[in-house]
């Protein structure tokens, strides 16, 4: 729209339309920019104060030092443009609290608490003693070993008693985890349900990490609301996933950063080198047959100077432009569809309209025709989040 007016009216948009019509507002503060959109969600984050990205410095560092790191990470995010992240396993149920007190500044966040993986699956840690990380693992760490349907339904209740706002699974193998191919199917279909049905029983949908197709489909058998990556994903699957309304979220981000710095545990390169063109191709197929796609980044290491550095999350736009989708394409994947990877937890939120969550970002140009300034800081050149400007 052109020559447009958003009005903001504490938390919550009152006005977003035409300017001639706007209402009156004689004691705003007005703010002319070339270009206001709704404040951008990256669907795929992971809080949780690395260096690097290794799942090995889990029990290396202190939770207080990678928790004081991630508050700077939340404030990149916001310097990116970032309004509203789902971190997908990590420090993010803690730190969401910290935000919503005022204590932090950061994006709005919807977290999952620990990510679920079998014994030996993509978030166990394979290199350590088994009966450390069953013990760790079950003290409250970022990651949770489960095995059954009974063990998966009490520890996808302890992520709702943490107040996690959706479940993570792992429901094939992995790049960052050293053992299991990327296209094993991990959990069963049966632990998988279980995880499904506490999770529904509770308002919050399922979020499963997804390489290759068995665990694609067993996760959609299930009723798993969302796939991450969908690396091995083909028309069968992508048919599946149109079919019950799941959402694709894509992670290019972290292909790109680790291939371009080689910034991994050395057994992750050969993985990555094998299927990136395929996770790229995957995308492409998924919005040819109508499957709705949303933006994240898979980002998950403190400081934006380094790959895949939290700051660093405006590079899906362009990454995702450059597999043959509009600008307005993009901007939609990373704004209004965000919402719809958490179901029922979903706020207003995504969109200029009157009721929605005042979360906006002006930029210096027109994204239309220069969409790579939405993966630059610098010219985003205001922020607000929940009606209060963060970024002058």
């Amino acid at each position: 729209m052109r020559n447009g007016t958003v009005v903001l009216d504490g938390p919550a948009i009152r006005y977003a339309g035409p300017s001639d019509v706007a209402p009156p507002t004689p004691n705003a503060t007005v703010v002319r920019t070339p270009a206001v959109l709704p404040g951008l969600w990256d669907a795929h984050t992971h809080l949780l104060g690395f260096h690097m990205f290794d799942l090995a410095q889990l029990p290396q560092l202190p939770v207080a030092l990678r928790a004081a790191r991630s508050t700077a990470d939340l404030r990149a995010a916001l310097n990116a443009g970032i309004t509203s992240i789902r971190e997908l396993g990590g420090l993010g149920v803690h730190l969401a609290r910290a935000v919503e007190e005022g204590a932090i500044e950061g994006p709005a966040i919807y977290a999952a608490g620990a990510i679920l993986s079998t014994t030996g699956g993509h978030a166990d840690v394979h290199s350590m003693p088994l009966a450390w990380m069953d013990e760790y693992s079950a003290a409250g760490a970022e990651v949770r070993i489960c095995d059954g349907p009974a063990e998966c339904a009490r520890a996808a209740r302890e992520q709702l008693r943490r107040n996690a706002k959706v479940i993570k699974v792992c429901a094939s193998g992995g790049v960052l985890s050293e053992v299991d191919p990327l296209e094993h199917q991990q959990f069963t279909g049966a632990e998988l349900r279980a995880v499904v049905e506490v999770a529904g029983m509770a308002e919050r949908i399922v979020a499963a990490h997804c390489h290759g197709k068995p665990g694609i489909m067993a996760a959609l058998e299930a009723g798993a609301r969302t796939i991450e990556h969908g690396t091995f994903l083909d028309e069968e699957s992508a048919d599946a996933m149109r079919e019950t309304g799941a959402v694709l979220v894509t992670t290019r981000t972290i292909v790109h950063e680790i291939l371009d710095s080689g910034a991994a545990p050395a057994f992750a390169l050969p993985k990555l080198e094998a299927v990136a063109d395929r996770h790229a191709a995957a995308i492409q197929l998924a919005v040819e047959r109508g499957v709705t796609v949303a933006m994240g980044s898979d980002l998950g290491v403190s400081g934006a100077h380094r790959p895949a550095g939290w700051g660093r999350n405006g590079r899906e736009l362009p990454l995702l432009l450059r597999l043959g989708f509009t600008p307005l394409q993009v901007i939609e994947m990373s704004t209004a569809t965000g919402p719809e990877t958490l179901g029922p937890q979903a706020p207003r939120s995504g969109q200029l309209r009157e009721g929605f969550d005042a979360d906006v970002i002006t930029v210096d140009g027109d994204p239309l025709t220069e969409l790579t300034l939405l993966a630059d800081p610098a010219r985003i050149t205001g922020v607000w989040r929940a009606g209060r400007r963060v970024k002058v």
